[in-house]
């Protein structure tokens, strides 16, 4: 069996957003690879299948290193973000998420006076 059909197990099983320790803590000794950081390995065999796959992908990332199945996700409308207008929920928590995610780990630029260390009372 896969990693990920494993994963989708476990998912599917506990039918919430998993981080990938508490999935990889979950699937114990049912886990394909040997390996010794068998979370980096989950981590990464669930990136690239969102990545290659799209919305094609069994899987959906809510937040920042969580993820659940995408059919979860359709089907709970406490997985979904308003547009900040007060409209009906419109858009998927998964890519609000992965936007958020993408956007984080930019860093931001400092003005002058944080640089400096002062801050100037006006």
């Amino acid at each position: 069996m896969s990693t990920l059909a494993v994963v989708e197990e476990i998912l599917r099983e506990t039918a919430v957003p998993m981080s990938v320790r508490e999935i990889v803590q979950r699937a114990g000794v049912r886990l394909p690879s040997k390996s010794k950081t068998p979370d980096t390995v989950v981590a990464r065999d669930l990136s690239l299948d969102i990545k290659r796959k799209g919305d094609a992908s069994r899987f959906a990332r809510t937040s920042p290193g969580r993820y659940t199945l995408r059919d979860l996700v359709a089907r709970t409308p406490e997985m979904t973000v308003t547009t900040g207008n007060g409209a009906t929920p419109t858009q998927p928590l998964a890519s609000t998420a992965l936007k958020q995610e993408r956007a984080a780990a930019l860093p931001a630029k400092l003005g002058h006076a944080a640089k400096s260390g002062s801050a100037q009372v006006g």
